[in-house]
């Protein structure tokens, strides 16, 4: 045997005699592995170790098999032994016995396993896998743990969550550098290693033999395998080899399972150099090993890399890292900008023109540091196998192999040195790679587990240069998608900047490795190194400079876009990711005061960069028009440097503040993107398309806007703080293109702007002054205020759940983790901004989520108008948040009308930014200010409420930050001189409000009316009297001698900004560049504009009290509140302002002014007092006129609107009430059907279609709109109490032998073996699975309007929820889901009176008529035979039932088509619908009235439609039960005479229900009421026979002879027909003549009931068992003859229902205990029918006692239907379903669900389950619910329901701790059973209106 082994595996190369000695041949495997073992355990093991060496030579050649999968062909045409995989397989047995060294290989494993110091869990796993991150245990964020761990550790009120590896990971128990000891589970808390023994030498000592040849053969393998084609290798290829490497990967990998001991054996081998050495030069003389190295340096030149032997190579200092230190000036070479620079010192000078002389857009490639790109030298296994395992694209089963090594710490430094040197190579690879994605995944499953590790991160930065590396190989990776930059100048544009619509950055190529980057910068050792070296600072600026100004928008001003383009999507994501997340990260490590060196470093070469910015794009002063960039990486790194250095550093701002002209060009850009946004949200860029909107909005989005607006905005404030404020100003209103709005003139021409476009401008750009003014996110606000104020913006604008507050408020992004850094402080700032709403229910069925919603005091103190306007992605938040805001205050009565934004007081601002406030003291802004006040008095057109609100606010902030308090005197003094210009005297804000202007010069069109006047005679000249005559002349008089001035904003600019640049002596020879467009150049270019001069006399405080007037629209409305009540001025703070209207706000303003300086008092004193004199009528101006009627037509208007609206409302709630009622029917107003009055003929009914009303008629049927639909509910009954639960242990099963409908099932079936086919059919009814409901909205229409109206469905092209050829349609009116019309049957609704009478003839008499009525055939008023119309429907509808449901829950007969089946079935169908409402009514009929369904019930028509198809089967009367029940047979032998025959079923077996429903459908219709009565009343005695034989069975053999003894005594009694007792002597004195009672034998102990039965429990057994007909019997009552249902407690709910259905004689006294019996009335002698009912029992029971006993027994208890009980904790399903195996298929599905109604558990969508083209679930919903399913899908903890062919999700009964749904499991967070959901869902289950409630249905095309 070992001879053919051997020969098989040396492949007959050598003659195998050659080597091994000769008895080597004769020993097996194990002999041999146990011969050279003790060979080399001698102390001098020479001989022994090249006989091993020889053997594995052999054994592990290399050769053939790759020879043949090279060639693809399976064929052992190389050398014999089945092919290449039986070599392969004897190689590896081969192996494992020489590893075990003679011993069995599963001894061997366990050994090695004993000498495990698990001290780790390392547990790798890959995608999808389900693990556990616990922050409270974690140090990195991307700390993670497997199940097993988890659940053994205890983090009991952790912030913990579960969530689905993307990527695949490995578990960290165990390891306290990624996490805290307190978490380690029990497994692997710290073992000390003393316990554990020493491993004995001779354990491993031939694997360290065996290992090193073992792994060279698979790399040879795996050279081998690599065919370097002329392109890529295709993936099939790659992938054949590795299927054929899978055996050996994955003994390596049962290899590391084994524990410590071997892993040190592993990494010993694996970083061996001196073995590598030996075995891979491919010196040898072996032909097969110089191939294969040949084949590896062919395969590392193709890859873009060197080996170093053939170059020299500069710089390998240290050889065991295998790259090149790095000098600085190297490093800086490395980016291709710089050039090669000689020295370190130099790059200052240099750096800046290097940058800007750069062309080129393809970097050369000459400068490229070679040692980090492209120099590769392998020297141990470890790094060739790493090599190959990224050639191939990162195989899933080598990365874990490599992985499990990670317990190993030595294993674990090694690794990750080789990792860091072969990164450039794996992102060259990268790039290629057809499978980015996967690939990707692969990398960083790796790179997390390396660098997360802070201490291995550091070492490996010290040793391996991994920074240099990590941003070399970024900078590269980014250099092939440049393109040159066309902002600003086009032509001359030195710029380049990565090309979004290249794939690296649309699929996200770049995403490992900044992820890795990212990682390693959350180390503070790794990132202080970072911000120390100025080489990589330099590096990474110019990194971040690829980024500054891509995805440039230009505005379309002609026609629209031809293609939107999508790549701002990789835009947006490549800045966060690639430049906003490693700048977060960096910023977390400067956060004391010790770190303000790096801070002054990155703020330096952050601003080289922005100067070489500006250079490269030639930009001066001015933007480029109509183009806008939202990426200024480089603005943003600078500022958020900046805010961190003030805020955490205490730097002096001004010491890392650049110039004065720097920070002009800073602003540039970003102002001009809030510039755009206005623009955009103005529509002035629609022909861009959608997706410039996508850019505005994802700009502001929570995710972006700390890393984007944010510090666009804090730019902007420090600028503004620094820069003079009237330059400022006007530069903001220049941007927003509003400049030539700001003119007294009522009219005037923009020339930049669209006239519908500058009121949204105007508003935009006063917005954006407000919120630059008042946002204190980075001026002074910490952190717990930010987060306050962010919470409460986001709350006002909508309540919001838990998550989707996380979601939304910004985080400071500390990447990869999805939590926000100090989230307790999160939870405790929640709970005091907002109250939780727990969810509730609406009867819509539509689920809420747990919300939480603001707290009063919080609307009223912290409503901050300008946050919410900040944070909104969509403007009608903004609205919305008003809204709300009004609701609050109309609702506590603090304000009735239409509410202002309110003014909220800021934080103080931070001492460095004090400068900003100077923008509100500025000349510029003031003119700004009046003359916007003065054209919202006089209604010049564009100007909003909008805009007023902002002028205010603006005024207001002014007044809350003026300087200091001027005194009175000084001002008056030096007010004349200080006047150096026409407007304003000073600066001061509080001054300058109280400052009269009276004439100005303005430019207006000739068309405009201050042209064509003369100025006009003043009315306000004196009105400031003697107060200011003192001060006033001289200046009256200038003004008078026309020196009012124009006022241009742009000229104060230029001029502002000539003087800067001048100032700045190193550019003082710079002259700004002539602007080319002539738009700006003279304010009066325009020919057609001519001056004017305006007389005004006004100052901003008269002009604000003019504004009140007019808003109170008053005369004289505004009374200084001081003059009544001096308290105000004292203490100014004044609830009654805080929340008002416009008027409010100028009051409030006022207060403010004058409280500010007593000049401002007096004046405003002094302008009330000049009471205007009453307006006579005709003196009204035009402007005031128009404006008057304006305001009185809207009101009109208005009031139209509102009568209008309440006739709509309130037509649409009587709509309402009528026909939406879908779920809560108690409160329906009774249909048409049922309210036609008893004494009405004919009932009439209305179309809903044509809405004509009308009788309905044969020749034209109206009919009831119904949904058919399936059902097995009823089957679903139980009888036990204890309701089901879910089974979530293997021990746990559900078996459904105790429902319904496997009872019903197993009584048929045995009912047929042994009686008549025909007869069982009629004995028994179906539909407890499959039975068809029909339920109705309650509305009716005209059939051929109905066919009409499906026409038009069927035509209409709309995409509905439901399929029109199946029938399907939404009635017309209340559009609830249908799918058949049922025909109203002529005549009148509730049965006519004459047949309500009640007749006199006794019961023999009814009996007879019963008898002939049933026996006339086809007795109907409608005959058959004529085809009317109503016929033909009441047939269609037959079909439309029969057709619900499925063949198998339709035919039960033996013999197929028999008219017995159809009989049966109809019938049923009448069984099926009373049993279901029975449950809908709780199932008993206590609560009485016209209950619920009663109202929309159509069972009146339904039984119309069933009695006509009856009626076509006539029984024959020889076998009508009829007979049997009410007359004595005689001929009784001939009956069992013939025994080949089988009898017919007795009639103690048949189910007197049934028997009922069968008698009335066979009467004709409509039927009379004494007739029904006695039909009951015949069936009844039937009824209480059975109870009294079942209970006769029931009780022991003593009871019964004790029975059968006291009831004979009283047999002669008057009423011993209507005693139980004689009635059951009897019974049983008659069945002891069988053998019914005799087999009692041992068995049937079990059977017999310990109680001792009393007269009373003899009585409610007997009564139980008779209330189900009773009820049914009562219900059917109600339908047929409209009579209500009486109410009634539950004890009395039998004596009730007798009477009511008439059993119980009227006579009947109520004291003493009530008898059933005394309901009794027997048609015939009652002794005499029920011995003969008990004689066919007994003629049974003579050849089947025990089948005879148990159809006795009927349980007739049946408990209401319920879905399974639910576990508290949605975990324990989820742990114990993801795992487990399909039964059908044994995989685990991908997606599995249970059903909630029988515990199955099923494959969703699984192919693998598929039959005949049906997957899983939908063929579990035909079987179990007979087309509804009803499944909690596991993974995603969502219940979905099947309904026929359509599906709904219908939303999660598991929710969290803050009332959440948790779908698809993402957030991970526990979940616990909601039970008011679930109850829900019950109850839709059991009341069959999913389609009505629930309103998303898609088709499934039977693919769940």
């Amino acid at each position: 045997m070992a001879a053919a082994a051997a020969a098989a595996a040396v492949g007959g190369s050598q003659s195998p005699q050659a080597e091994l000695p000769a008895p080597g041949l004769a020993l097996d495997k194990a002999a041999t592995a146990a011969h050279l073992k003790a060979a080399l355990s001698r102390p001098d093991n020479r001989a022994g170790a090249e006989e091993l060496q020889a053997l594995l030579e052999r054994v592990l050649s290399a050769e053939r098999p790759l020879a043949a999968a090279a060639d693809g062909e399976e064929a052992a045409a190389a050398g014999g032994g089945g092919g290449p995989g039986a070599a392969e397989e004897e190689a590896l047995e081969w192996c494992k016995c020489l590893l075990a060294g003679g011993g069995g290989y599963d001894e061997f494993c366990a050994a090695v396993r004993a000498y495990d110091p698990a001290a780790l869990c390392g547990l790798v796993w890959t995608a999808n896998f389900v693990a556990y991150r616990c922050r409270t245990c974690g140090i990195s964020p991307c700390m993670s743990l497997c199940a097993e761990c988890f659940h053994q550790g205890d983090h009991t009120g952790h912030d913990f969550n579960m969530f689905r590896s993307q990527a695949g990971g490995a578990c960290d128990c165990g390891d306290s550098n990624v996490m805290r000891e307190s978490g380690f589970c029990k497994r692997h808390q710290i073992k000390s290693s003393s316990n554990i023994p020493c491993v004995p030498k001779d354990l491993l000592m031939m694997s360290e033999f065996v290992l090193p040849r073992f792994i060279f053969c698979l790399i040879q393998y795996l050279r081998e395998g690599y065919n370097e084609p002329a392109d890529v290798p295709s993936e099939k290829d790659l992938n054949k080899v590795l299927q054929l490497l899978e055996p050996q990967i994955s003994f390596l990998e049962d290899l590391t399972k084994m524990g410590g001991a071997m892993r040190s054996v592993l990494t010993q081998v694996l970083t061996n150099q001196q073995n590598y050495k030996d075995l891979t030069s491919g010196l040898g003389e072996n032909a097969c090993a110089k191939k294969s190295h040949e084949k590896y340096l062919i395969a590392l030149k193709s890859s873009g890399l060197t080996y170093p032997e053939d170059k020299l190579v500069y710089g390998i200092q240290e050889p065991s890292a295998g790259t090149s230190t790095l000098a600085v000036q190297g490093f800086a070479g490395a980016t291709g900008t710089l050039g090669q620079l000689d020295s370190s010192d130099e790059e200052d000078q240099d750096g800046s023109q290097g940058l800007g002389k750069r062309k080129r857009v393809k970097l050369s490639s000459n400068t490229k540091d070679q040692s980090i790109m492209d120099v590769l030298k392998h020297k141990s296994f470890l790094e060739e196998l790493l090599f190959w395992t990224i050639k191939y694209e990162f195989p899933q089963k080598m990365v874990t192999f490599l992985l499990n090594m990670l317990p190993d710490q030595e294993y674990k430094v090694a690794f990750t040195k080789t990792f860091v040197q072969h990164y450039a190579f794996i992102m060259k690879t990268l790039k290629k790679s057809h499978e980015s994605d996967t690939m990707s995944n692969r990398i960083v499953h790796i790179s997390v587990q390396l660098f997360s590790n802070e201490e291995l991160a550091r070492q490996v930065t010290e040793e391996c240069q991994l920074l240099d590396i990590m941003v070399t190989v970024l900078l590269y990776m980014m250099e092939s998608c440049l393109i040159k930059s066309e902002l600003q100048d086009e032509e001359n544009s030195l710029h380049v900047v990565v090309n979004c619509g290249e794939a690296l950055l649309k699929n996200n190529t770049y995403w490992p490795l900044v992820s890795d980057f990212i990682n390693i910068l959350s180390h503070q050792s790794v990132a202080k190194r970072f911000l120390e070296d100025h080489g990589l600072l330099v590096t990474w600026m110019n990194f971040v400079s690829f980024f500054q100004g891509m995805n440039l928008n230009k505005r379309e001003l002609n026609e629209h876009v031809e293609f939107e383009s999508q790549t701002y999507y990789a835009a947006f994501a490549a800045e966060l990711e690639a430049c906003a997340q490693p700048m977060w990260g960096l910023l977390s490590h400067c956060k004391v005061r010790e770190t303000q060196e790096y801070t002054r470093n990155v703020v330096r070469y952050c601003l080289e960069a922005l100067q070489d910015w500006f250079d490269a794009i030639n930009f001066v002063d001015e933007p480029a028009p109509n183009q806008v960039t939202f990426h200024l990486p480089l603005h943003r790194y600078y500022a958020m440097f900046l805010s961190k250095a003030v805020k955490c550093q205490e730097l002096d701002l001004d010491s890392v503040l650049p110039d004065q002209e720097m920070l002009m060009k800073l602003m540039i850009h970003p102002l001009q993107i809030q510039a755009s946004l206005a623009e955009i949200h103005s529509n002035m860029w629609v022909r861009n398309g959608l997706q410039i909107k996508g850019q505005a909005m994802t700009y502001v989005q929570s995710h972006f806007c700390n890393s984007m607006i944010d510090p666009d905005i804090y730019l902007l404030q420090v600028c503004a703080s620094r820069l003079d404020p009237d330059y400022f100003i006007s530069s903001v209103f220049e941007r927003f293109k509003v400049v030539d709005l700001l003119t007294m003139a009522s009219q005037h021409q923009n020339t930049v702007l669209d006239a519908e476009h500058e009121r949204s401008m105007l508003e935009g750009a006063l917005t954006f002054l407000v919120i630059l003014l008042s946002l204190r996110l980075h001026l002074g606000m910490s952190d717990d205020e930010i987060l306050r104020a962010e919470m409460v913006a986001q709350l006002c604008m909508n309540d919001r759940t838990h998550s989707s507050l996380l979601d939304l408020i910004p985080e400071n992004p500390n990447p990869k983790s999805g939590i926000i850094p100090g989230s307790y402080s999160f939870e405790s700032v929640l709970s005091a901004v907002a109250d939780f709403k727990a969810p509730v229910f609406e009867p819509g069925g539509s689920m809420q989520q747990g919300m939480y919603t603001p707290k009063a005091e919080v609307w009223d103190q912290e409503f901050d108008p300008v946050m919410v306007i900040l944070r909104t992605v969509y403007r009608r938040d903004v609205q919305s948040a008003m809204d709300r805001y009004t609701a609050f205050l109309k609702q506590s009565g603090k304000f009735p009308g239409n509410p202002w934004p309110p003014y909220k007081k800021r934080t103080p601002l931070h001492p460095s930014y004090k400068g900003l406030m100077r923008l509100l003291h500025c000349k510029t802004l003031h003119i700004v200010l009046f003359t916007l006040l003065y054209k919202i008095l006089m209604d010049h057109q564009n100007l909003s409420e909008h805009v007023l609100c902002m002028v205010l606010y603006l005024i207001e902030l002014g007044l809350e930050n003026s300087a200091e308090e001027e005194s009175d005197e000084e001002a008056s003094v030096c007010g004349p001189e200080r006047c150096h210009d026409s407007w304003f005297p000073g600066s001061n804000l509080v001054s300058n409000m109280r400052h009269f202007i009276n004439y100005v010069r303005v430019r207006v069109p000739e068309t405009a009316p201050e042209v064509k006047r003369d100025s006009p005679a003043s009315t306000s000249s004196d009105s400031l009297g003697s107060l200011q005559s003192s001060r006033r002349p001289k200046v009256l008089q200038r003004e008078n001698s026309g020196t009012a001035q124009v006022f241009s904003l742009v000229a104060e600019r230029r001029k502002k900004f000539q003087e800067i640049i001048n100032r700045s002596s190193s550019e003082a020879n710079q002259v700004v560049r002539p602007k080319t467009s002539n738009k700006w150049s003279a304010p009066g270019s325009a020919p057609q504009l001519t001056t004017a001069i305006l007389e005004i006399k006004e100052s901003i405080l008269s002009l604000l009290i003019k504004l009140h007037h007019k808003l109170s629209g008053k005369q004289n409305s505004y009374y200084p509140p001081w003059l009544d009540d001096i308290e105000i001025l004292i203490q100014p703070e004044i609830p009654k302002y805080s929340h008002g209207d416009g008027i409010t706000a100028v009051e409030r303003i006022l207060l403010k002014a004058a409280l500010q300086s007593r000049m401002n008092k007096r004046i405003i004193e002094e302008i009330c007092r000049k009471v205007t004199p009453p307006v006579p009528p005709k003196k009204v101006t035009a402007a005031e006129k128009k404006t008057l009627d304006k305001e009185e037509r809207r009101q009109k208007a208005r009031e139209r609107q509102q009568k209008l609206l309440a006739e709509f409302a309130s037509r649409q709630k009587s709509f309402m009430e009528t026909a939406m009622d879908v779920d809560s029917p108690e409160n329906d107003i009774p249909m048409e059907i049922t309210a036609a009055e008893p004494q009405i003929s004919e009932a009439v009914y209305d179309c809903v279609i044509c809405g004509q009303s009308g009788p309905s008629s044969e020749d034209r049927p109206t009919g009831l709109v119904v949904l058919l639909q399936a059902s097995s509910v009823l089957g679903q009954c139980r009888d036990n109490i204890e309701p089901k639960k879910l089974p979530i242990t293997e021990e746990e099963q559900i078996y459904p032998w105790d429902t319904c409908a496997a009872v019903h099932d197993v009584r048929l079936s045995l009912l047929q073996r042994y009686f008549k086919d025909s007869s069982c059919l009629l004995a028994v009814s179906i539909g407890w699975e499959g039975g068809v409901y029909v339920q109705t909205c309650g509305h009716t229409l005209h059939i051929d309007c109905h066919k009409s109206y499906m026409e038009s469905l069927r035509n209409d092209q709309v995409l509905q929820g439901f399929s029109v050829d199946k029938g399907e349609f939404t009635c017309p009116l209340c559009r609830q889901f249908a799918n058949s019309v049922l025909p109203c049957y002529p005549g009148s609704n509730v049965e006519n009176n004459l047949w309500q009478r009640p007749s006199n003839k006794n019961i023999q008499d009814l009996i007879k008529e019963v008898e002939e009525l049933q026996g006339r055939p086809g007795a109907f008023p409608v005959s058959i035979s004529s085809e009317t119309n109503l016929s033909k429907e009441m047939e269609s509808v037959m079909k439309d039932i029969k057709n619900t449901t499925q063949k198998k829950y339709r035919d039960y007969s033996k013999t197929p088509g028999s008219p017995d089946n159809d009989f049966l079935f109809m019938y049923s169908v009448a069984r099926t619908n009373l049993e279901l409402e029975l449950i809908h009514r709780g199932g008993n009929l206590c609560s009485g009235g016209a209950s619920t369904a009663g109202k929309r019930s159509c069972l009146n028509q339904l039984f119309h439609v069933l009695a006509l198809h009856m009626r076509l089967y006539s029984i024959d009367s020889e076998y009508n039960p009829w007979r049997k029940l009410t007359q004595l047979v005689e001929e009784v032998n001939s009956q069992l005479g013939n025994e080949e025959q089988q009898p017919e079923v007795p009639i103690l077996y048949h189910d007197v229900t049934s028997l009922l429903l069968i008698q009335i459908l066979m009467m004709p219709q409509p039927l009379r009421k004494d007739h029904f009565t006695c039909i009951v009343k015949v069936l009844f005695t039937l009824l209480y026979t059975q109870a009294l034989v079942a209970l006769s069975v029931k009780c022991s053999e003593e009871d019964r002879s004790a029975w059968k003894h006291t009831g004979a005594l009283k047999k002669n009694t008057c009423d011993a027909e209507k005693s139980h007792e004689v009635l059951l002597s009897f019974v049983i004195s008659e069945l002891s003549k069988g053998k019914l009672y005799h087999e009692e034998g041992t068995q049937e102990c079990a059977m017999v009931s310990p109680i001792a039965w009393s007269p009373e429990s003899m009585e409610k057994y007997l009564q139980d068992f008779c209330l189900p007909f009773l009820r049914i019997t009562s219900l059917l009552q109600h339908h047929l003859f409209g009579e209500d249902l009486p109410s009634c407690q539950e004890e009395e709910e039998f004596s009730v229902l007798s009477s009511c259905l008439g059993l119980l004689p009227t006579f009947y006294q109520t004291e003493h205990p009530f008898i059933s019996a005394s309901c009794l009335d027997w048609p015939v002698p009652a002794f005499d029918i029920i011995s003969q009912w008990c004689f066919e029992i007994n003629g049974f029971t003579e050849r089947h006692a025990e089948q005879g006993k148990a159809l006795l027994i009927q349980e007739s208890r049946w408990k209401l239907p319920h879905l399974l009980q639910l576990p508290e904790n949605y975990n324990t399903i989820f742990q114990y379903y993801h795992r487990k195996t399909c039964s059908v298929c044994t995989k685990v599905p991908k997606d599995p669900a249970v059903c909630l109604v029988c515990g199955t558990f099923v494959c969703l969508k699984g192919l693998c389950c598929k039959q005949q083209s049906y997957c899983e679930c939908v063929l579990h919903s035909q079987n179990c619910g007979a087309g509804t399913g009803i499944f909690l899908l596991i993974n995603a903890s969502v219940i979905i329901i099947i309904r026929g062919h359509r599906f709904c999700l219908w939303g999660s009964v598991y929710l969290d701790a803050h009332g959440e749904e948790d779908r698809d499991l993402r957030r991970g967070k526990p979940l616990y059973i909601c039970k008011e959901r679930y109850k829900v869902l019950e109850q839709q289950w059991i009341s069959h209106t999913f389609d009505h409630i629930n309103k998303r249905w898609g088709p499934h095309y039977n693919g769940l």
